[in-house]
């Protein structure tokens, strides 16, 4: 009957024969991939194609809507509005 520490190191001895084949097949794979490239004159950049970016394209600054002629303070129409403006007809400070 096995024990357990025959088990273990069948186990062990199996990891590095797995360890041992994932590198022989990585490095024919490799070979390939860079037969392929040199056949079909291809570089890495080419393999990439098309930069998809998910990643939140900074947002252009907007131009003042609003102005205080008094105080000179503007307001982009955007958010909540300024103390300046509450109460007060917003027609009357739009920046024409």
């Amino acid at each position: 009957m096995t024990t357990y520490n025959e088990y273990i190191a069948q186990i062990a001895e199996l990891q590095k024969l797995a360890e041992a084949a994932r590198q022989k097949e990585t490095a024919a794979a490799r070979e390939q991939i860079a037969a392929l490239m040199r056949e079909h004159g291809l570089t890495v950049s080419d393999l990439a194609g098309k930069k998809i970016s998910n990643a939140v394209q900074p947002r252009g600054t907007v131009a003042a809507k609003y102005r205080d002629n008094a105080t000179g303070q503007t307001w982009t129409g955007r958010g909540r509005a300024p103390k300046w403006l509450e109460g007060k007809d917003r027609n009357q400070y739009l920046i024409k």
